[in-house]
């Protein structure tokens, strides 16, 4: 809801403003530290986030034209166990 009110306040200034849910593990040296796991077969199984693929969702977002923003963006791994 904050990031709606603040696309609504600050769109007409030219701000883009939006909420990205990530919702699984990124796979990088800290989750690979914590894990105690191999984080990069979790990645290239699409069990986990690859941080390079997050990147560029950003970057994508950043890209947007104004005419059609995205307001809400979810990122999740293809496998993800509900």
């Amino acid at each position: 809801m904050l990031a709606q009110s603040m696309a609504r306040e600050f769109a007409p200034e030219g701000l883009h403003v939006a909420h990205v849910i990530i919702d699984g593990g990124v796979g990088g040296d800290r989750l690979r530290d914590a894990m105690g796991r191999d984080v990069a077969s979790a990645v290239s199984d699409n069990s986990m986030l690859d941080p390079f693929a997050c990147a560029e969702s950003f970057w994508q977002l950043h890209l947007q034209q104004p005419s059609a923003w995205t307001q809400e963006m979810e990122l999740r791994p293809a496998k993800e166990t509900w």
